[in-house]
């Protein structure tokens, strides 16, 4: 072991006791022993018990030299060379530092794969944690600290994509910008990171509008809410950006941040951006402006208050349309914050002007902010004001104004609640049913069933009847086509208020002169509609008034026309008896069996199923399989094919003896069809 150093080979307590123990057994025979030898041992056992129970994995350099001194006395005295024994000390060494370099580098090695791996999977602030705890290891040696930071790639990589000319290279460095902040300290990202974006100019919107989303998410990245003031210059330079897109996305990110400033960082730093922005030579920096109110006006303080109302108020006349188109839209926010003195002194007057604006893009956009005045205010000298503002509106010139107004009609309704008579908010909605612009009957048609719902429960039928049924009874022969498909789509919804004795007085005159409109949307409007029909008329009612027009329908040049009223049979089926239905729709429904399109040859067979359930199994054997049996034999093989679908739908409805005796035969008999794709769909079927 001495001379080869290889200390691997033995145990040296075993090799220690072996030896005191022939030492003993020598002196118990009568011989003698070294005495000093003896001693020698029993020290190096010592030795090595001291090593291998010490905590620390390893000897430095100096407790090294200090134990090498004892042992080195102690191999003399077994008489060994002193060349053989610095030989072993050299030997020691080398083998030492091998082996803490192979620790080091095993540690080393499972560190970089495990980076590498999750690089892989895309969990770069993992991968970058585990390549900083590689960098953090003991004796790491120059190469491999050099290679840990060159492992590090894709942060790299990333970051010089930022000066990349290539479009597609640069939005995907900046979709991962996060990850390129994480690489860094909060403190790099403020002083660098963020200083790069703000010197470095992109000409390319793409980037800007993904820079300006990515820019909201960056509080935590730039050190927390003490820090997130950092982001306000690039995000103000974005902002003022020509590109709307670009701007809307700044603002909602600026909007983002704004909560995470601490009071002292909201007023020194976000309050003063948002002046500069109001005040900015360039339109679209005050178009900005206009979003960041409502955000930061609750925590400013009173100096910061009054100049922030005054600044939103220069916006609201300002001279560029645009400006005060955004203004418009932001007054509903802005209301909500201001207090209640300066929304009757202040923003009511901004209200007036606004919906007595020249242009109309902003007396439209000035609707919506008159439902949340009403909502806000109580005295009934100022609800009057903007009652009559309004109403102005209802009746603006232009019909884009009356066009969104009778978009808004049922949140004025609902605004308004017991504010305004039944009569006055009726008054205003039939005015649009009856406006001169198509448009605009169309959009206040959609608003029917929402509006009637919202009418008082007290005299709701009466106001039905008597108010609105006879301003929308002319439109169902409109000379405007979309206004008559808006009628289909919902005048039977009003039947479950109006019950069964009215529907059939006042609504089905109406739905039956729809179900022969030229328009095929209309008709089929009106089919979708049946189910709410059904539920309120009776059965004979049904039959005699509806069912000799829905006939006609079912043979309608328009497929889908019929499509419709095939898939409306199942409910018509609910509605008759037996009886009524073999005479008046069954020979229909055989019909559609050989229509000419797939869609409503496959709704048959799915309602074939429907029937069965409804009128039972032996109805079906009787009226339903002889027409099916018949198929299978027809010579056109779409209908074949037809009847092999039908067989599968109605197995799931018929017995395990009735699917043997009726069913099975035609299945044997189309397997044998010289059609390729009847054996494919014969086999699926069984």
């Amino acid at each position: 072991m001495f001379q080869t150093g290889n200390v691997e080979l033995w145990d040296i307590t075993a090799l220690c006791h072996a030896i005191q123990v022939v030492s003993k057994q020598i002196q118990n025979s009568g011989g003698t022993t070294d005495i000093n030898v003896d001693n020698a041992v029993a020290d190096i056992k010592d030795i090595r018990n001291e090593i291998s129970h010490d905590k620390k994995a390893e000897l430095c350099d100096d407790d090294f030299e200090i134990l090498w001194d004892e042992i080195e006395d102690i191999i003399k005295t077994f008489g060994e060379d002193v060349h053989e024994i610095k030989k072993l000390k050299e030997n020691l060494n080398e083998l030492g530092q091998t082996k803490t370099a192979a620790d080091h580098g095993s540690e080393f090695t499972r560190l970089k794969e495990a980076a590498n791996k999750l690089f892989k999977e895309r969990k770069y602030s993992e991968a970058i944690k585990v390549f900083n705890e590689i960098l953090q290891l003991p004796n790491i040696s120059p190469p491999q600290h050099h290679q840990a930071e060159d492992n590090l790639y894709p942060i790299t990589v990333l970051i010089n994509e930022l000066r990349n000319e290539d479009v597609q290279l640069l939005l995907n460095s900046i979709r991962k910008l996060s990850t390129i902040a994480l690489a860094f300290s909060v403190e790099r990202t403020r002083k660098e990171l963020i200083q790069f974006f703000t010197d470095t100019i992109y000409d390319k919107d793409e980037i800007l509008l993904v820079l300006a989303e990515q820019l909201g998410n960056f509080t935590p990245l730039v050190g927390g809410s003490d820090y997130v003031h950092c982001l306000l210059p690039l995000l103000e330079n974005l902002a003022s950006n020509e590109e709307t897109v670009v701007r809307d996305k700044a603002v909602n990110s600026l909007r983002k941040i704004a909560d995470k400033h601490s009071v002292a960082a909201l007023e020194e730093h976000f309050v003063p951006m948002i002046l500069r922005l109001a005040r900015g030579d360039w339109f679209t920096s005050r178009i900005s402006s206009c979003g960041l109110f409502s955000v930061a006006y609750p925590r400013a303080n009173p100096a910061q208050k009054t100049e922030l109302r005054n600044a939103y108020s220069a916006l609201c006349s300002d001279d560029t349309p645009m400006v005060r188109r955004a203004a418009a839209s932001k007054l509903g926010e802005v209301a909500k914050v201001w207090e209640k003195d300066y929304l009757k002194s202040e923003l009511l007057r901004i209200f007036e002007d606004l919906s007595q604006d020249d242009q109309d893009s902003v007396r439209l956009l000035s609707v919506d902010p008159g439902i949340q005045m009403v909502t806000l205010l109580r005295n009934e000298s100022e609800l009057a004001t903007v009652k009559q503002a309004l109403t102005n509106l209802i009746e603006d010139k232009s019909w884009r104004v009356r066009y969104m107004a009778a978009e808004k009609i049922v949140q004025i309704q609902e605004a308004y609640a017991n504010k305004i008579t039944t009569e006055e908010i009726v008054t205003l909605y039939t005015n649009l049913l009856k406006d001169a612009e198509g448009e605009v009957r169309d959009v206040a048609l959609m608003q029917l069933q929402d509006f009637c719902s919202g009418l008082p429960i007290e005299n709701k039928t009466k106001v039905i009847i008597e108010q609105i049924l006879p301003v929308i009874k002319p439109l169902a022969s409109d000379a405007n086509q979309h206004v008559k498909v808006s009628l289909a789509s919902v005048v039977m919804r009003l039947a479950p208020s109006l019950g069964e004795k009215e529907t059939v007085e006042h609504l089905l005159a109406i739905f039956l002169s729809m179900l022969r409109n030229d328009t095929p949307e209309v008709r089929l409007n009106i089919i979708s509609s049946l189910d709410k029909v059904s539920k309120v008329i009776e059965q004979n009612e049904l039959t005699n008034s509806l069912l000799h027009a829905i006939i006609e329908l079912a043979e309608d040049g328009k497929w889908r026309i019929r499509l419709a009223i095939v898939e409306y049979m199942p409910l018509l089926a609910e509605q008759l008896n037996q009886q009524s239905f073999e005479e008046k729709l069954l020979k229909l429904c055989m019909t559609w069996l050989t229509d000419y399109v797939f869609a409503i040859r496959e709704a048959v067979t799915n309602i074939l199923k429907q029937l069965s359930d409804k009128f039972g199994v032996d109805w079906a054997v009787q009226h339903i399989i002889p027409k099916v049996t018949e198929l299978s034999k027809d010579a056109n093989y779409l209908h074949r094919m037809t009847c092999l679908f039908s067989v599968k739908a109605l197995a799931q409805s018929l017995d395990k003896d009735r699917v043997k005796k009726h069913l099975l035969p035609i299945i044997k008999k189309l397997a044998e069809d010289p059609i390729p794709n009847f054996k494919f769909n014969d086999a699926k079927s069984i």
